[in-house]
């Protein structure tokens, strides 16, 4: 059931909606909108017909959440945020054909008659259930308004919809222990009714669509995280919440209730494509609804099942728009070696960065497409992107470049001359020319980027190795006939790179047309099938240089930034918890906490932090599962003496029942510490008291 146009008459490239919950970072660049923008780019260079639409999602409960903590309104807060972000992808350089925003009255409207005509067909649910519920704030906790441990992976501080640890997605009831991130209270079960998608109904869909139709063209990471999913059984998901913030679910006896923002967010690009057609005079129906439509979602991979399960059963419900063709989502990036952290302020904010590299937007589009997290979280690091600066931007596609421009002025005045005479070396470097398109086409089609912009670098590599090898600035003095060809090869090696590497390095290839006088209607194709990109007679302009050298300080500046940032989250890890509320002595008698000793350990199958132990207590042997993986190897812990809290009912982690608590702390630097009794002076079973 795989929807492939093989030669589709338009495409509709969709980014991730951000949160206007805070600035833009390096890792969503590097994840979403860098890719997505290059694949643009390079569509339209080819000339296709293609819309690229994205916007603000300001609903969720991520917002209220946020505005509360700034003392301001939700209006206040998403305002300013959206005005940051829309900003900074502008200057940036984000060729979005519309950004919008999910406040916007079209967007709402879109949204109420989907949901409506989903209604309409009977394609909900209607339940009572309990939800959890704040007996102190008065509210029901929808998603993010309550944290608690996984049951998947054992995170201490999952999310009620997501852990952002494993990427399962949640319901805010899986969670165990839960607690309100509102009141911190321990929140109750309470009766509301909402509607569900029911997702169960569309399994053999989706396992015909994805696991059959897809298999081969979708990346490894999106198909399996899909085929987790369907494997493990869909249940129906909520489309509605209890919240005062977002759109009112738009059917009778809904007071109080609104959409879920992963049933109203997706709608959002296609709201998106609605204004731009309205403000182009264009019909936004085929982008969506045409068969010969190519549609792609790029997105990180804490969205995919949002993209490749719910949103696609809601197209398929609904009955009139195409699915995705792909989705290429790519994982995450870290920073200096760490997880990049909104709320650590652990980030490279990129208004930021266009404050202290001005001018330099393509020297990170560059750096985060070398290393982008395409089939594994990669890092970031200000060495790298100051080498990739340096020795690649600077010294061999700016070299290369700056000879050709400046020889071009020096010999003939700026004026491209008639070639004589072409050697093997000559035909053989313009061939390689002529197929450096299909190559990087090659690679943009199969979304591999880093590759695509390895071969842009390449083009210019083999520039510098034809001008290394000819050495016109010696052969002027012997030839001057010959030197005339050699300039006009290299010539044309400029003139492709000012094309090709447009979709990578957008106002780098704006500057080089510029300094070559290349017209703009000059297209991808070209590259590949005209002998000549600048005719004898050509005028070009004089040399500029296109990239600057960055320089050690500039470097240390930021690394001394996350070094201070660092310091503070340190500062702030060691403050000490406040008491918590006094007990009685009775309270603590019931406590049984007791020597034990190590006597196995194992790592848990897929999960990050859990580990399996089966610890003598003198009592018993019981197994207890402890999130210490990242902190320790299983041989460095067997044989340990630890205090084990023994009464405490046990829990079932990941299919194995936990039969007690090992206690511990963190020392200043973070790291889990075992709270040992004296090795020598008691045995297990011994009573702590």
């Amino acid at each position: 059931m795989s929807q492939s146009p093989k030669n589709p008459a338009r495409y509709t490239i969709t980014a991730a909606l951000p949160y206007t919950n805070g600035p833009l970072h390096i890792g969503h660049l590097a994840g979403v909108y860098v890719p997505a923008d290059i694949y643009t780019r390079y569509l339209r260079l080819t000339g296709k017909d293609v819309v690229f639409v994205c916007g603000s999602d300001e609903h969720g409960v991520a917002i209220p959440m946020k505005a509360k903590k700034e003392g301001v309104s939700p209006k206040e807060l998403i305002d300013k945020y959206h005005g940051i972000i829309k900003k900074s992808f502008q200057e940036f350089g984000i060729t979005f054909d519309n950004y919008s925003r999910t406040s916007a009255a079209v967007h709402h409207k879109t949204a109420s008659d989907f949901f409506v005509k989903m209604y309409e067909q009977d394609d909900f649910l209607e339940e009572t259930t309990a939800q959890l519920y704040d007996e102190e704030a008065q509210q029901f906790l929808a998603d993010r308004f309550v944290t608690g441990t996984c049951p998947v992976c054992g995170n201490e501080e999952a999310y009620g919809d997501q852990c952002e640890n494993c990427g399962s997605s949640l319901n805010a009831t899986d969670l165990i222990n839960p607690k309100s991130t509102i009141s911190g209270a321990v929140p109750s079960m309470r009766e509301t009714k909402h509607w569900f998608l029911p997702l169960d109904k569309y399994e053999n869909f989706l396992k015909e669509w994805i696991l059959e139709g897809h298999k081969q063209d979708w990346k490894p990471n999106v198909y399996g995280q899909c085929k987790s999913w369907i494997d493990d059984g869909l249940k129906p998901r909520a489309v509605t919440r209890d919240l005062d913030w977002g759109i009112p679910v738009p059917v009778k006896n809904a007071e109080g209730k609104v959409l879920y923002v992963w049933f109203d967010a997706p709608i959002g690009y296609i709201s998106s494509t609605k204004e731009w057609a309205e403000r182009e005079g264009k019909n936004w129906e085929p982008y969506w609804k045409s068969q010969d439509t190519k549609l792609l979602h790029f997105i990180g991979k804490d969205n995919i099942v949002f993209h490749c399960i719910i949103f696609p059963c809601m197209l398929k419900a609904h009955g009139e728009f195409v699915l995705p063709e792909n989705v290429p989502a790519n994982e995450f990036l870290n920073l200096e070696g760490n997880k990049l952290s909104t709320s650590k302020n652990w980030a490279v904010w990129l208004h930021e960065y266009l404050e202290e590299f001005p001018d330099m937007q393509d020297v990170l589009r560059y750096t985060l497409t070398a290393n982008a997290p395409e089939t594994k979280d990669n890092d970031f690091t200000w060495k790298d992107f100051q080498a990739r600066n340096n020795n690649e931007l600077v010294a061999i596609f700016g070299n290369f470049i700056n000879r050709v421009v400046v020889l071009t002025n020096k010999y003939y005045n700026g004026v491209v001359q008639e070639p004589i005479d072409f050697t093997e070396s000559d035909n053989e470097t313009l061939s390689d020319l002529h197929k450096y398109p299909e190559r990087i086409s090659s690679s943009l089609e199969r979304y591999r980027f880093r590759e695509a912009g390895q071969e842009v670098m390449n083009l210019a590599r083999l520039g510098n190795k034809y001008l290394a090898d000819e050495e016109p600035w010696k052969v002027i003095k012997e030839d001057e006939q010959r030197v005339k060809t050699i300039m006009y090869v290299a010539q044309q090696i400029a003139a492709g790179l000012a094309i090709l590497s447009e979709p990578f390095l957008p106002f780098t290839a704006a500057k080089l047309r510029q300094m070559l006088n290349l017209s703009s209607d000059t297209k991808w194709t070209d590259v590949q099938s005209k002998e000549q990109l600048l005719l004898a007679g050509h005028q070009i302009g004089a040399a500029q240089l296109l990239f600057r050298k960055i320089e050690d300080e500039e470097i240390q500046k930021q690394l001394d930034k996350l070094a201070a940032t660092k310091k503070d989250n340190e500062s702030e890890n060691r403050t000490l918890m406040p008491q918590k509320e006094t007990i009685s002595f009775e309270d603590f008698t019931k406590m049984d906490m007791r020597v034990g000793t190590i006597l196995e350990a194992e790592k848990m199958p897929k999960t990050k932090k859990l580990m399996v132990l089966k610890v003598d207590t003198g009592l018993d042997t019981r197994t207890i599962v402890s999130g210490i993986a990242e902190s320790f190897t299983a041989d460095e812990i067997i044989g340990k003496k630890v205090t084990v809290l023994v009464n405490l009912a046990p829990r079932p982690l990941r299919g194995v029942d936990s039969e007690g608590m090992i206690l511990m702390t963190e020392n200043k630097e973070g790291k889990l510490v075992f709270l040992n009794p004296d090795e020598d002076q008691v045995g297990n079973g011994e009573t702590i008291s």
